[in-house]
């Protein structure tokens, strides 16, 4: 035989309403209690924060295909309002609840999650979707905390995560596909400026190269006529110094540098290896003599 009297302890993250003939007669969290099983019904509303994932299928803007996947952290706040729109009430013994309506609330908070996440993709293109995942997510649990049916269960949305937005594979592929071309053509768009650049600066090594060649063969030629102007001179001034040398001798009688001649090679005779006399030259010697 089942036994008439109870004892229950609840944890103090469930908020509990003992019922007895059909009014409330204790409530809090964490509370513990005798009752008189014939005529009690005991709720149990868990106060805790709860995460409610969850997986959508959605369109955008451009009439794209998304599956949208994240995770929805809530709490009841008002555990009394709750107990009067689903049931709560739970198995003492099994502390299981005895209805599925605890089950339907997750949904229901999702279901508001999915119209207002459905109205922001609508005005987005997927690639705008793919990019402002954190954006929508922000968007979407700034208008569900201000949903009425929401507040009207009691119930207060905490924070609202967007894992992932995802595209159809196919579509998925086209997009990668499509930014690897673009990244294709930006490393061959940098390829080609490198290449320009390595011509540019062999241009310019280049011209700088014939710059100094110019500037040597300029400076060459500045010394080359600057060698020929000292040449000149110098030309000039040895010209100028036999001249003076040879005044003095310009007015001597030729039979006496003749003699003067002959004299000096007598002097360095022993310098002389052989000599050689002309007709010509003693023809001259001996008509110098008379």
């Amino acid at each position: 035989m089942a036994p008439l009297i109870g004892y229950y302890k609840s944890d103090p993250t469930d908020y509990i309403l003992l019922y007895s003939d059909g009014r409330v007669t204790r409530e809090g969290a964490g509370i513990a209690f005798f009752y008189w099983v014939p005529a009690t019904s005991i709720v149990r509303i868990p106060v805790s924060t709860i995460d409610a994932p969850f997986i959508l299928n959605e369109t955008t803007g451009n009439f794209q295909a998304v599956t949208v996947q994240g995770q929805l952290t809530y709490r009841i706040a008002d555990p009394k309002t709750m107990a009067g729109i689903l049931s709560f009430t739970i198995d003492p013994r099994t502390r299981q609840f005895i209805s599925t309506d605890p089950e339907k609330l997750p949904q229901r908070i999702v279901n508001a999650i999915q119209s207002h996440l459905r109205a922001e993709l609508l005005q987005s293109t997927l690639e705008d979707a793919l990019r402002r995942a954190a954006d929508i997510a922000a968007t979407v649990l700034a208008k569900v905390k201000a949903e009425p049916s929401l507040a009207a269960m009691g119930v207060e949305c905490l924070n609202l995560f967007i894992n992932s937005i995802k595209p159809t594979p196919e579509m998925a592929k086209a997009l990668e596909a499509e930014y690897r071309e673009g990244l294709q053509q930006r490393a061959d768009q940098a390829i080609y400026a490198r290449r320009a650049a390595a011509v540019e600066q062999e241009r310019r090594i280049k011209e700088n190269e014939l710059n100094t060649q110019v500037a040597l063969e300029q400076k060459r030629q500045e010394l080359v006529d600057l060698q020929g102007r000292n040449n000149n001179k110098q030309a000039e001034y040895d010209a100028k110094s036999n001249d003076l040398w040879l005044a003095p001798w310009r007015s001597t009688d030729p039979r006496v540098l003749l003699a003067l001649a002959l004299k000096h090679m007598g002097e360095n005779a022993q310098k002389i290896g052989s000599l050689n006399v002309t007709p010509d030259l003693l023809a001259t010697i001996l008509a110098a003599q008379k």
